[in-house]
């Protein structure tokens, strides 16, 4: 009785994920076809929506085995032994699935949602894989390949668009393959001797986000592989042409840079195209790409194992993050960790007038929103559990402190209710005070392109004091503060009137009525550009910005053409569309 429950719920399990992961695949399927129509709004939505689905399938499996298996106590004083079985059906059910990991993580969410136990209290959850996934592979393959000779390589680029299999027709073909080709001579090590093993490989399925398709692949010769994406766009009459070739290792990293929207990409096996991936992408790890290809919860499980898997090769001690300390938020870090733990705090300082839940719906909007490469991808997690001996005594005061709702002191362990993990990157307003005055020109520079680039998909960032913003490992300005986020359409670009006659401008007060969500831009200047040589270097490349025409201007276009697309590689690299 007992074991024939515990198969029927591991089927249960199985269907509960099958349902989900043939869902995920059908938005990459409608993906190809929205783009090949032009359908850019659509694309945005699917993967605004995709980001839900998951949990979705998680409610429903436990809707299901809770209605349907309560008899036999889902969670009584019998079901450690019945999950015990649960579990060992539920691998072998996974001996010949494509993609058991994945399953491995929606299995944990559902048990840990009937058991009502925190994940670190639930032996049963998958902490290590059960199923290798080494050597499984998609029929057909993960990817092509082809094996062009000296004089072939023009043959080979149009078989990998034709296996491409677009419904749309390129514009000038010809022309693209003689700006790839041209591209490949240039970057390519010179001279290019063609080695025994010599072929180009392509993932079969392409990744869309926004208006570009990529086919992402590498040309192998001998030892040593190039890898390569191409940048795939309609021209203004919906014919297609190859907008770019990246080949660069920093260029690629941005492509699947964790602060962009997710892809959608078609993919039987998951666990082939990361490991394809990460030949390419070698500073990547695979919770990051995982979380790239939108298997944001295998991701999340990935990289909580290579947390646990830190912890226990190293020994400092979790400190308060460096910086000026928030308002909002305490954030703490593990100096050999390249993350920050964010906690927000029961009391709210009054100036913010917000409060949690506001705060995490501020979150919530980034998480499904276009991040334009400038905001901080979150990840966010429930009841972790630290070891509480690598706390710093001054991080256990502080979170008591100012969070002691988000805190439980459990034997040897602390217990964080709720947090925000984000990558650690250095503080803005702090890299602007040590750096040399090239460095500070750059940056201020960066800066005011995040704002554009966050206006055109109809983000302002709300705060605008450097400290909210950081520098990347890859040198770009991101913003990762979310507590005063805004739609930009939703906010009020004003100019300040000028003062009534006989107004003392020694006065404190103001003299024209402030909304919520009034913006006066030509303010930023008093209040953030108060270093002289700061302010100069931003009026030289910025100016606009300090103008409220300019701010309305955008909020007319976003009215008119909607979200704008934020190129994911540089505009030097773009071949353009055919004239």
């Amino acid at each position: 009785m007992l074991d024939s429950a515990a198969r029927a719920i591991a089927l249960a399990l199985r269907d509960g994920f099958d349902r989900h992961y043939a869902l995920f695949r059908e938005c990459a399927r409608a993906a190809k076809r929205h783009f090949e129509a032009g359908e850019w709004r659509a694309i945005r939505h699917l993967g605004h929506d995709r980001i839900d689905y998951y949990d979705r399938r998680v409610r429903e499996t436990v809707d299901r085995i809770e209605r349907e298996f309560r008899a036999v106590g889902l969670d009584g004083s019998g079901a450690d032994a019945l999950w015990e079985r649960v579990k060992v059906h539920f691998i072998g059910l996974l001996i010949d699935h494509k993609q058991p990991e994945c399953a491995e993580t929606f299995f944990n969410s559902v048990s840990c949602k009937i058991l009502q136990r925190t994940y670190f209290h639930n032996r049963f959850i998958f902490v290590r894989p059960a199923i290798s996934t080494e050597h499984i592979d998609a029929d057909p393959p993960t990817y092509r390949s082809y094996y062009p000779q000296a004089a072939e390589l023009r043959h080979a680029i149009v078989d990998i668009v034709l296996d491409m299999a677009l419904a749309t027709r390129f514009a000038d073909f010809r022309r693209d393959v003689r700006n790839i080709v041209h591209a490949l001579r240039t970057r390519l090590p010179r001279p290019w001797r063609l080695e025994v093993n010599h072929q180009i490989q392509v993932l079969s399925s392409l990744f869309y986000r926004d208006e570009t398709a990529y086919a992402v692949g590498r040309i192998v010769n001998g030892t040593r592989t190039h890898p390569f994406a191409v940048a795939i766009k309609h021209n203004a009459q919906g014919r297609l042409y190859v907008d770019a070739l990246l080949t660069d290792e920093g260029d690629l990293a941005l492509l699947f840079s964790a602060n962009r929207s997710y892809f959608l990409v078609d993919m039987e096996v998951p666990s082939a195209y990361i490991r394809f991936l990460r030949a390419m992408l070698p500073d990547k790890t695979a919770a990051e790409l995982y979380t790239m290809v939108g298997l944001q919860k295998a991701g999340k499980n990935l990289f909580y194992r290579d947390f646990l898997h830190h912890l226990a090769h190293s020994r400092d001690r979790f400190v308060v993050a460096p910086g000026i300390r928030g308002l909002v938020m305490c954030v703490f870090t593990l100096p050999s960790y390249p993350y920050v733990f964010k906690i927000i705090k029961d009391r709210i300082a009054v100036t913010k007038e917000t409060d949690a839940m506001r705060v995490r719906q501020k979150y919530a909007l980034v998480k499904h929103h276009d991040r334009a490469g400038r905001m901080s991808d979150i990840l966010e997690y429930s009841d972790v559990a630290f070891p509480r001996e690598r706390f710093s005594p001054e991080l256990i005061a502080e979170l008591h402190a100012v969070a002691p709702s988000q805190i439980e002191e459990e034997g040897n362990r602390i217990i964080v209710r709720h947090v925000y993990i984000e990558r650690r990157m250095r503080p803005l307003n702090m890299f602007l005070e040590q750096g040399n005055a090239a460095q500070r020109e750059r940056a201020i520079r960066d800066y005011g392109d995040a704002l554009r680039e966050l206006a055109s998909v109809n983000i302002f960032a709300g705060d605008l004091l450097f400290k909210n913003f950081g520098i990347t490992r890859y040198g770009r300005v991101v913003f990762y503060d979310y507590d005063e986020i805004e739609y930009l359409t939703d906010c009020r670009f004003r100019r300040i009137p000028p003062p009534p006659p006989g107004f003392d401008d020694t006065s404190a007060e103001v003299w024209y009525p402030v909304g919520p969500h009034d913006i006066f831009p030509e303010e930023f200047a008093t209040f953030i550009l108060t270093d002289s040589t700061l302010r100069d270097a931003f009026l030289r490349w910025h100016a606009a910005l300090l103008d409220a025409d300019w701010w309305q201007a955008r909020q007319r276009a976003l009215a008119t053409h909607g979200l704008a697309e934020v190129l994911s590689y540089p505009p030097a690299l773009r071949f353009g569309p055919p004239p």
